[in-house]
């Protein structure tokens, strides 16, 4: 499969602003398959409006062994070239000792070649250096080609190719000029999403327009990997239906989770609290994570949605939320300002703004009291900037063996056949995601 890895130097290089460029441009005029490596939600969003693929996170920690591989094989299906962006500095991982969940790793795993985005600002001969450091450390990594973000204009530029064509074997593949208008706006949580900034992906293009496209196809061309093709999914025949809402709100889900789903025979349909969408007919409500503080009013208005929510969880049909979900799950969210805002209240506890939790991996196991996922191990990652003001000590579905979950060591808020927790699960941490999912719905259903 062609493909390349885009990894960075370190954190805030430029990284994403010019993958997601790359993919738009190439998008033009082939089929271009996106990923991200790590646990993240907006990136991968702007990798999926430029390519019009759904974009797809490696992610070793939470997929074993070389399951990304999996992962690669069936998303790729019908592309003409894979383009990975990575996650922090190329060998940033779980340790300082060791290259596990690090971008490196995953390269590795995937067998494809990686393209250094080094921030130049100040740099000309000490760049050279840099891109040696890389290249030398970890023989295994197959660094093909740099890209030189920031370069400030053409004498810069001059020194930064005598400096590199002298002292390294790295080809240089782009020298990427300051452009105004071209950063990414963040918020908490990471990068605005793209429904917020509609023109940011036509823009990144601008970044492209400075690299050597036939340098950096030559570099994807140069791959040999090869991915299996065969469902990583365990299939079932369960004739059900899950409802998930899809908005500004709620759009942070592992596509990994909703592909298991179609797998064990669950139709899955989306919807819009945000738009007003009353709450679909189904056996089963997937509440994913997003910006529900953001939109907490208007939320809050959409009665049809959390009252059928409430009705649903109080038959006996399955809710489960994640972080978003889970304080859309809650009696209210309670604002930064003190102001409360109801919700469905499935869960007797209110989601009280506060400071930042994470990001962390989490290793969860279902306890007994797990309605879908009892004795499971699962992995995910938590990310949030709330916390649960229970009523009374709950009763909990995870008892957390990594992370904070919601309070004691424990996550997985449970309400009879419902349950929030902070953690986003990963389908393919575990053999079977869907089979508890699917026993509870044959008895319901």
């Amino acid at each position: 499969m062609k493909g390349a890895v885009i990894a960075g130097a370190g954190s805030g290089v430029g990284k994403t602003s010019i993958a997601t460029g790359v993919m738009s441009l190439l998008s033009r005029r082939m089929k271009v398959q996106p990923f991200k490596v790590g646990p993240d939600f907006i990136d991968p969003q702007y990798h999926t409006a430029a390519t019009g693929r759904c974009s797809r996170n490696l992610d070793t920690f939470m997929v074993p062994g070389d399951g990304i591989r999996g992962i690669a094989g069936t998303a790729s299906r019908g592309a003409d070239v894979c383009i990975v962006e990575g996650v922090r500095g190329l060998y940033e991982g779980l340790s300082g000792t060791s290259d596990r969940c690090s971008t490196a790793e995953a390269a590795k795993i995937l067998g494809l070649p990686v393209i250094l985005v080094l921030d130049a600002r100040s740099l000309t001969r000490s760049a050279a250096a840099i891109i040696n450091g890389f290249a030398a450390f970890d023989p295994g990594v197959d660094i093909r080609g740099v890209i030189l973000n920031n370069v400030s204009g053409k004498q810069h530029e001059d020194k930064l190719r005598d400096a590199i064509g002298r002292y390294c074997d790295v080809e240089i593949v782009g020298m990427v000029r300051r452009h105004e208008g071209c950063e990414l706006k963040s918020r908490h949580l990471g990068l605005k999403t793209v429904d917020a900034r509609e023109d940011d992906v036509s823009a990144l293009e601008a970044l492209a327009d400075d690299l050597d496209m036939d340098a950096f196809m030559d570099v994807c061309e140069s791959s040999t990997a090869e991915f299996p093709e065969d469902s990583p999914y365990t299939s079932h025949s369960c004739g059900a239906r899950v409802a998930v809402p899809m908005d500004e709100a709620y759009c942070f889900y592992y596509e990994e989770n909703l592909e298991c789903l179609r797998a064990a025979g669950i139709d899955v349909v989306t919807f819009s609290p945000l738009a007003g969408d009353p709450l679909p007919d189904a056996d089963m409500y997937y509440l994913g994570g997003g910006y529900p503080e953001l939109f907490a009013s208007r939320i809050s208005e959409n009665r049809d949605f959390l009252e059928g929510l409430a009705n649903a969880s109080a038959e006996g049909k399955p809710v489960m939320g994640e972080c978003g979900g889970l304080m859309t799950m809650c009696e209210a969210i309670v604002d930064s300002e003190g102001g409360r805002h109801p919700m469905a209240g499935i869960l007797e506890a209110d989601a009280v703004m506060c400071g930042r939790h994470g990001p962390k991996y989490t290793i969860s196991e279902g306890t007994p009291e797990n309605p879908l996922f009892a004795g499971m191990e699962v992995r995910g990652h938590e990310f949030h900037y709330s916390e649960l003001s229970l009523r009374h000590k709950g009763v909990f579905g995870f008892r957390m063996e990594r992370g904070t979950g919601i309070a004691g060591g424990m996550d997985g808020l449970v309400s009879k056949n419902s349950i929030g927790s902070y953690s986003h699960m990963n389908a393919l941490s575990v053999p079977d995601w869907a089979g508890g999912i699917v026993e509870r719905l044959r008895r319901f259903h």
